[in-house]
């Protein structure tokens, strides 16, 4: 699993790639929060990730949650068939916001 970070928009855009498991996501969760601490508003990419379990969900719903009590911009983009499906089955799908690309992300948030 890889996590890159960019600047877009005013946004820290954070990239994953790979699977997102009880052993990996302990580094999504702390570069999600490192973004939201130093208070940039974030898009997670997740076009690259093949695979969330429960404990990938609970970091995303952790930094949706830190970024909204900081009244930051938190956004999910180009999420694949099988993690959505996973944040359809936990009704995540209705409380995070989707977007299909990046850019439209960025474009919506920034």
């Amino acid at each position: 699993m890889d996590i890159a970070i960019s600047d877009q928009g005013g946004l820290k855009v954070v990239a994953i790639s790979g699977e997102v498991d009880l052993s990996t996501s302990p580094k999504v969760r702390d570069a999600l929060l490192d973004c939201i601490f130093k208070g940039a508003g974030v898009v997670v990419d997740l076009s690259k990730v093949a695979y969330i379990d429960s404990s990938g969900v609970a970091s995303l719903v952790e930094a949706f949650q830190n970024a909204k009590t900081r009244k930051l911009s938190f956004a999910l983009a180009s999420v694949g068939d099988t993690p959505l499906r996973v944040l359809k089955l936990a009704r995540l799908d209705q409380v995070f916001i989707i977007h299909d690309t990046v850019d439209s992300a960025v474009a919506a948030l920034g």
